[in-house]
């Protein structure tokens, strides 16, 4: 009887849901095009947070920087998309002339995707499986996303720093990425080299993942990249490839004071019997502070309060 449901209301549902999809693609397209008429005095990334099918306004800061580069089709990569019901590049997709890339290793990922969207409307490569150092370069020759990259975005909770590292300089015109802001404005840490890390496994507080914002930057730094601010909840930065950026008038004056973009208001943190606890920031270091990281500027696994 309730598979017998669920056949009846499921096609009821994703129609339903598709209708929604289509009235906040409307909304948002007026917004952007308001955004379009005022480019030249956008200041901060923070007028242009804009959330359609992302999580935090990463789909307004995007759209302004496409709009900024001028870029016309966007070929694209994102890694971290669970069933891509929320994702940085769903938007993209859906608007635009577009070729893309999408690697998580979420259960069943296309037919999951197909709840949401049309696999026939552009150009789009679904790769069902965990990435690691090891794979990275070799999943991106099989799909042929190697280089001409317009947009790239991993956020994955674990070893994004990792992946990252293993990817050649200026891999995108623009670049987002996961840190954890929970790491502070000073430390430049991540967390070890895990396959298929789990954060919740790593660390019952769901709180020790992925890569200090300072760390990142320094690596993208690297890459030849210019960090220029992060989403509304610090938890995305985003990069500029040094190439295009003259034609990007935002700049984070103060890259010392890093404070204003790990100042994260999400709260995620659970107890050991995995039901959320609500912890503040004050709080959360001392909750995970005896978790192994990984110091980059002494490249020793240390635990995670020397690090301060």
């Amino acid at each position: 009887m309730i598979n017998y449901i669920k056949k009846k209301i499921g096609p009821i549902f994703i129609k339903s849901q598709r209708k929604l999809d289509q009235i906040k693609i409307q909304v948002a397209q007026a917004f952007f095009l308001q955004l379009e008429l005022n480019l030249d005095r956008i200041q901060n990334l923070e007028i242009v947070n804009y959330k359609v099918f992302s999580q935090h306004g990463e789909d307004g800061i995007s759209q302004y920087l496409i709009k900024k580069l001028n870029l016309k089709e966007i070929k694209f990569v994102e890694i971290g998309t669970e069933d891509y019901s929320e994702s940085n590049t769903r938007y993209i997709y859906q608007t635009m002339n577009c070729e893309g890339l999408i690697i998580d290793p979420y259960r069943n990922l296309q037919s999951q995707i197909q709840k949401y969207i049309s696999l026939t409307s552009n150009k789009l490569k679904i790769h069902n499986d965990y990435v690691d150092k090891e794979n990275i370069l070799g999943i991106l020759k099989k799909y042929n996303f190697e280089k001409n990259i317009d947009l790239f975005s991993i956020d994955i909770d674990g070893i994004d720093y990792w992946i990252i590292k293993e990817l050649p300089k200026k891999m995108s015109k623009i670049f987002i990425a996961e840190y954890n802001p929970f790491f502070g404005p000073k430390a430049e840490i991540t967390v070890p080299y895990i396959k298929n890390f789990n954060r919740t496994n790593y660390h019952y507080s769901n709180l020790c993942y992925g890569v200090s914002l300072r760390a990142l930057i320094n690596l993208m730094k690297e890459k030849e990249y210019t960090f220029i601010g992060s989403n509304n909840r610090n938890t995305n930065a985003f990069f500029v490839c040094n190439d295009y950026i003259n034609k990007i008038p935002i700049k984070v004056s103060n890259l010392e004071n890093l404070e204003i973009f790990t100042n994260c208001k999400i709260r995620e943190s659970k107890d050991k019997n995995g039901k959320f606890n609500f912890k503040e920031n004050d709080e959360i270091i001392d909750e995970i502070k005896d978790t192994e990281v990984l110091n980059l500027l002494t490249n020793k696994i240390e635990y995670l309060s020397k690090s301060f």
